[in-house]
């Protein structure tokens, strides 16, 4: 059965000092996921705040263990290019 995985990563930059700034690495995480992993990357929070954004990305796959690995390695890129502006991560299914 399809499984669909969502990745919900909260992000705050304290080095921001502008929308801008945000925006570029918002963008740089974004672009990474997308050429990475092949996912579906949207910024769905924290829009017009300078310092913090929520980031969520979509895998569908043919298996939950499939989907799963995806989003862990994922999760593991986004921290490993974010460091200690990743705040949290989690993983959703849906049904």
């Amino acid at each position: 059965m399809p499984a669909i995985g969502v990745l919900t990563l909260e992000l705050e930059f304290t080095e921001a000092h502008s929308l801008k700034d945000k925006r570029h690495w918002v963008r740089g995480l974004k672009d990474r996921l997308r050429a990475g992993f092949n996912l579906s990357v949207a910024e769905v929070d924290d829009y017009n705040l300078w310092n913090r954004s929520t980031v969520a990305a979509v895998t569908i796959s043919g298996s939950r263990e499939n989907a799963a690995k995806v989003l862990s390695a994922a999760e593991d890129a986004a921290a490993q290019f974010l460091g200690p502006a990743l705040l949290s991560a989690t993983i959703d299914w849906l049904d």
